[in-house]
């Protein structure tokens, strides 16, 4: 496997600031963001089991009857309170968050047929893993402040010098009991998103440090 790495790189396309954007940081941004709702899409419809946070907004969602999507943004915007204490401050890139993954992760659910045959549900799966580790990789490195839930990953990271991969997945366990207890349903693909994501993302944020030293 090739080598992890452990720290958020900035890039060509990096802001200035979580205010300031360069305009070629708006297509990772959105695009990463758009990733990252349509993994937790194809989770879901996988019927093995979403994401940790995706079961917790599930299990909320059956309490509220919103739409899984309402619900991950609601959800999302009590996140936000925890970055109180951590000093964590926020940017066009969170606001950007809320929006965009709750809707990308609603039409996804909504346009795509739950897979119905259990190599195609393990496919889901995997390509969900993956392409939410491709895009929260690319989203963080625009640096135009995390979403509600990385930020809890980056503020952790920063005050513990624990490493991302460590601290991501130290989040999503956490995560995905406090869904459980809610009555989330969890399944195997649940399990192997919160033992892979933390690889994901490790190996997304090489890729990407790599090309852009490359195309530097």
């Amino acid at each position: 496997m090739p080598a992890l790495s452990h720290h958020i790189p900035s890039v060509r396309w990096s802001a200035s600031g979580p205010w300031q954007p360069r305009p070629q940081t708006w297509g990772p941004l959105l695009g990463g963001l758009a990733l990252f709702g349509l993994g937790e899409g194809l989770l879901v419809d996988s019927r093995l089991g979403a994401s940790p946070w995706t079961v917790f907004a599930e299990g909320v969602s059956r309490h509220l009857h919103l739409s899984l999507g309402l619900t991950t943004a609601l959800i999302s915007g009590v996140v936000l309170l925890a970055w109180w204490p951590l000093r964590e401050r926020p940017g066009l890139g969170t606001v950007a968050n809320l929006v965009v993954i709750a809707l990308v992760l609603q039409v996804t659910v909504s346009w795509i047929h739950p897979a119905s045959t259990i190599p195609v549900r393990g496919l889901f799966v995997v390509a969900g893993v993956t392409v939410i580790g491709l895009g929260s990789a690319l989203y963080l490195t625009c640096r135009m402040g995390p979403g509600p839930r990385d930020g809890l990953m980056t503020s952790l990271h920063r005050r513990w010098g624990v490493s991302v991969v460590y601290v991501r997945a130290g989040l999503e366990v956490s995560v995905l009991t406090m869904g459980w207890l809610l009555g989330g349903v969890a399944g195997v693909g649940t399990a192997l998103f919160a033992g892979g994501i933390g690889v994901a993302l490790g190996l997304a944020l090489r890729l990407i440090d790599r090309w852009a030293g490359l195309s530097a």
